[in-house]
């Protein structure tokens, strides 16, 4: 059963730098999307970064340019790096991973500027969170 757990959250000052980290396990195969989302109230969450297997990669408009997702060679790690950040990105960030089809739903949903609630994502990390202040 893979299991999904999120590091790396804490508090910054707006233009500051995090790096969140995904431990993954419990894989018997190369995951086929995995992705960064963020809850924006206590009922929305909105995908943030996603990659496939093949490494294509998918942002939502709002990061783009600001974040990156990226994970090592074995998939046991999927980072996300958030620079210039700013007060609209303070959110409880969730790690998911999901069957391929659910990346190209989130990059249908990135290239069409909506939010993505991230439906098709089967399992989940319990969540880090990022506050941005001065």
């Amino acid at each position: 059963q893979v299991q999904l757990v999120e590091s790396g959250g804490g508090s910054v000052q707006p233009g500051g730098s995090l790096r969140l980290a995904c431990s993954i396990s419990g894989i018997t195969e190369i995951p086929r999307c995995m992705a960064w989302f963020r809850r924006i109230s206590e009922k929305e969450r909105e995908g943030v970064a996603a990659v496939d297997s093949s490494g294509e990669t998918s942002y939502a408009d709002s990061v783009k340019g600001r974040f990156a997702i990226s994970h090592d060679n074995s998939w046991n790690t999927l980072w996300l790096q958030m620079n210039t950040l700013k007060s609209e990105d303070a959110a409880m960030y969730y790690c998911a991973a999901g069957p391929r089809a659910a990346c190209r739903t989130f990059e249908a949903h990135a290239e069409a500027r909506a939010r993505y609630n991230g439906k098709d994502f089967d399992t989940w990390g319990q969540g880090t969170q990022v506050t941005v202040s001065s």
